[in-house]
């Protein structure tokens, strides 16, 4: 199921436990829903596993069950940069599977994670005769482009502080990623990889956003409790307390 061998035989059918964290399969009618189900398959991504590699063709259409992905590429300098973070409930690559394109990005787990794949076959006979699933599909492209709106924002904010935030709220997009609810779980490093910015100065951001009410630094994770400041880029002068 995907372009890492090792990976690839490590594949098995999903628990039916998985099966109810995946989003869309609920939009689907009985019949549309058991033929999603017979084609959908499961993998046990290590860290460091490449779940898609630039070049290869898509084959699946992917999704995070558990654990966490980055996406990223290789500049001609050999620079690596990174596009965005995958949480729980992330589903990516339709865009690529749509047009049966060769993957522009590589997506690497950061660490232990449940991948789903759907067959690209099975992904089109659903967008040809499902009203729920392209409606679905539909969604992610729109919150997509938002998204990579938002990152190229991101990229020229020279304030750490701004450029944590607003990373972080990318990370809680509902739409994007149901299954991180009010609670994302990622380290301190595995967000200094998605930001581009070191360890202590992730650190120092999340105290200061902490301090302004706006997330809660927890075991294992983060909690947040102002989306709205996270998301606006001139959070230092909007914000106030959470509500209530």
């Amino acid at each position: 199921m995907t372009s890492d061998h090792s990976l690839y035989q490590r594949r098995r059918p999903p628990t039916a436990g998985e099966l109810s964290n995946i989003p869309w399969l609920s939009l689907l009618t009985p019949a549309e829903c058991e033929l999603a189900i017979s084609d959908l398959l499961i993998g046990d991504a290590k860290p460091g596993d490449l779940v898609c590699r630039v070049g290869r063709p898509v084959t699946y259409w992917f999704g995070v069950v558990e654990g966490l992905l980055k996406m990223s590429s290789d500049s001609s300098e050999g620079q690596t940069m990174t596009f965005t973070g995958i949480p729980p409930g992330g589903w990516f690559g339709e865009g690529t599977a749509l047009k049966r394109e060769s993957y522009r990005y590589n997506i690497q787990a950061l660490r232990k994670s449940v991948v789903a794949g759907l067959p690209v076959s099975t992904f089109h006979v659903l967008l040809d005769n499902s009203i729920g699933f392209n409606r679905f599909v539909m969604n992610q492209l729109n919150e997509r482009l938002g998204q990579f709106i938002a990152a190229r924002e991101i990229d020229r904010m020279n304030n750490p502080d701004v450029r944590v935030a607003r990373s972080l709220a990318t990370l809680f997009n509902p739409v994007l990623y149901p299954g991180v609810g009010e609670v994302l779980r990622i380290t301190q490093q595995e967000l200094a990889y998605l930001v581009g910015l070191s360890r202590q100065r992730v650190n120092e951001a999340l105290a200061t956003l902490q301090e302004q009410g706006i997330i809660r630094v927890e075991y294992g994770g983060l909690r947040v409790l102002s989306l709205e400041a996270l998301r606006s880029h001139l959070f230092p002068q909007r914000i106030g307390p959470p509500s209530p």
